[in-house]
């Protein structure tokens, strides 16, 4: 602001075109734009997005859920596998699922925060309402499994201050990703595997949607990939070295 305060004062003293007024503004908002839209630069909110190690690990993530039909097909693929995940849970989607909410905690996989609403205005919520939003799916949770999460991820991965002063406030750990594998749009296996192969590096956490039509055969395809490559499959905690829940 200070910029463009002493564009228009030089204005009226130099000459130059009237267009360069727009300019500073122009810039600040892109810059908050694009802040606001990377999870992985950490302008607003500080995101964990991978591990940093040498190891060969990586950490699955699914949001978006529970989904009462195509939850249970991603959880019988992981437990034949012996994989743990993540399943960042939307509070509204819970009502009429809360068995699968127990099978999921029941099968080891982590339970996290991805806001009660997921509404599409999300990112125009004051504080207040994200904090109120945010603590009522913690409680939706809480109710069901016992346990309060600490695990959040922002509805489409979305920060602004609003948001940042919420997860500060609540105490929660920002959660993004490295590799995101547009599993809802990608309708392609074969170019959803690709994607996702061609990114992955030691202490990714990938992000795929417990809600996709072909993610199911694509995470197949993934721990065979994992498997033949020498990666470990791990949950968030292992990867991260962080707690999942509030201790009691």
């Amino acid at each position: 602001m200070l910029a463009f305060v002493l564009t228009t004062a030089s204005y009226f003293f130099l000459e130059f075109p009237w267009y360069y007024l727009i300019l500073p503004p122009f810039l600040y908002s892109l810059v908050l734009a694009v802040g606001s839209a990377f999870i992985g630069l950490g302008f607003f909110v500080k995101s964990v997005c991978k591990a940093e190690t040498n190891q060969k690990t990586l950490s699955l993530s699914f949001d978006d859920g529970p989904d009462a039909t195509k939850t249970p097909l991603i959880l019988e693929t992981l437990k034949v596998n012996q994989i743990k995940a993540s399943f960042f849970v939307i509070g509204k989607k819970i009502k009429g699922n809360e068995a699968l909410l127990k099978q999921i905690r029941e099968e080891g996989h982590i339970i996290a925060n991805h806001s009660f609403s997921h509404s599409y205005f999300y990112d125009f919520y004051p504080t207040k309402k994200v904090i109120e939003d945010l603590r009522l799916n913690n409680n939706t949770i809480k109710e069901i499994i016992g346990l309060t999460p600490t695990l959040f991820r922002p509805p489409y991965g979305v920060t602004n201050p609003n948001i940042a002063r919420a997860v500060k406030q609540l105490e929660l750990i920002s959660i993004g990703w490295n590799v995101r594998s547009l599993d809802t749009v990608i309708t392609d296996t074969n170019k959803l595997l690709k994607r996702v192969t061609d990114r992955i590096k030691p202490g990714s956490i990938l992000l795929f949607h417990d809600t996709g039509s072909n993610t199911l055969e694509t995470l197949k395809e993934i721990i065979l990939f994992a498997q033949k490559n020498g990666y470990r499959i791990v949950s968030l905690t292992e990867l991260l070295k962080i707690n999942a829940y509030e201790e009691s």
